[in-house]
């Protein structure tokens, strides 16, 4: 298998770490969708990372749909429980975690066009998105060991490659660590996990 990814890409990393965790090897091509014309187009008509090409050339892409591959075909660690709610409930909290990245993107990428071009009402729309679903994370993990039930599961990787990118860009100067210390600790304990140590973006 190919990862065709970026080492700045929070969805990307959520990939890397599941290869990791699973002990799975995988080749790995950095691409820059900067470029017109990058590898990932020839894979993917939406030009979007992570892109993941299997033994038989068959591409599958948006990390969600990656993930629940990786994590079907390996028994070892598994990250997704089988039981329907359960299953459910870590991927709820992967599309929220992943939702709250949507929206720290977007509010990045706006703030970084020239201040006459921005729209304030957009930014604010993206702040509102991204504050909401922390609080709603914060809430919900309250003083657990883990986001799920008490074992480390992909909701806990979702949750920690947004605060990782949180922490790495610092779209709009969200204050996470500061109004959700419950968070911050869960961080702190993710980041130290090896998977984690060996994905942490780089510039």
């Amino acid at each position: 298998m190919k990862l065709l990814a970026s080492l700045l890409s929070p969805y990307a990393r959520k990939v890397r770490i599941v290869l990791i965790e699973k002990r799975m090897d995988c080749e790995l091509e950095l691409v820059d969708i900067t470029q017109p014309d990058n590898a990932t187009l020839a894979y993917n008509p939406l030009g979007k990372i992570p892109v993941l090409l299997l033994d038989d050339g068959t591409p599958l892409y948006d990390s969600r749909v990656i993930v629940e591959f990786l994590d079907n075909i390996s028994p070892i660690r598994r990250l997704i429980p089988k039981g329907n709610r359960e299953r459910i409930a870590v991927r709820r909290w992967e599309a929220l975690s992943d939702g709250v990245l949507d929206a720290a993107v977007l509010l990045r990428n706006e703030t970084m066009r020239p201040k006459k071009e921005q729209s304030e009402a957009w930014i604010a729309r993206q702040m509102g998105k991204a504050e909401r679903g922390l609080a709603q994370m914060a809430e919900e993990l309250g003083d657990r060991s883990w986001c799920h039930y008490d074992r480390y599961t992909l909701a806990d990787i979702a949750l920690g490659c947004c605060l990782g990118w949180l922490e790495f860009r610092r779209p709009g100067d969200i204050d996470w660590r500061g109004k959700h210390p419950g968070l911050a600790r869960h961080f702190n304990k993710l980041s130290k996990r090896a998977a984690f140590a060996e994905t942490v973006p780089q510039a």
